[in-house]
């Protein structure tokens, strides 16, 4: 069985990410963000999800040790919401308050296919909720979606199985949003 453990950094959906996972038959569960790589590579664990959460990444926060987890790690990261934005800063992006936040339902353009977004379409509609947003890309990264607001609506690095989420997948107001997680469980299959 694939086991994906949820980072909580704080986010109002924390549990919905972890439910998620449960729901599609992944061993799961809930740990801080300061539990050390070490404990967690003790947990052989297949890959992380790595929260959104109350934390202003763009006002330059810090989320407990997930440093280590994005230095170290060779299994798949999935960064939402704040998750993201930390990843993005951590690579040398830019995270900063969004010249528009968006709440609510907006309309997601994919611009790349990539194996995590594998059967949704070009256009969906995804749930938002956030003040900041990624403004400028890492140079290890390649952008994958888009919205009209917010031009990197979500990530990949081009070397490292870590992929990055300005929307919400784990609500049920994201379209795709379980398949997106299915897809994510495969990558972690690998």
């Amino acid at each position: 069985m694939v086991k994906i453990f949820v980072v909580d950094n704080g986010g109002q959906w924390t549990h919905r990410e972890w439910r998620t996972l449960r729901d599609l038959n992944v061993e799961t569960k809930i740990v801080t963000n300061n539990i050390s790589f070490d404990e967690l590579v003790k947990e052989d664990i297949n890959g992380l999800v790595l929260s959104g959460g109350a934390p202003r990444i763009g006002l330059n926060e810090t989320l407990g040790n997930i440093d280590e987890y994005l230095e170290k790690a060779n299994f798949p990261i999935l960064g939402i919401c704040a998750g993201h934005q930390y990843m993005a800063h951590f690579f040398g992006g830019v995270a900063k308050p969004a010249k528009k936040p968006e709440y609510g339902k907006i309309e997601l353009i994919i611009l790349k296919e990539d194996a995590i977004f594998k059967g949704v379409p070009k256009k969906s509609i995804v749930w938002e909720s956030h003040n900041d947003e990624v403004t400028k890309l890492p140079i290890s990264f390649i952008c994958l979606a888009e919205s009209e607001s917010c031009k990197i609506q979500a990530m990949k690095h081009k070397n490292k199985p870590f992929y990055g989420l300005q929307f919400h997948p784990e609500v049920e107001h994201t379209e795709y949003g379980e398949l997106i997680f299915k897809n994510f469980v495969k990558l972690c299959k690998i």
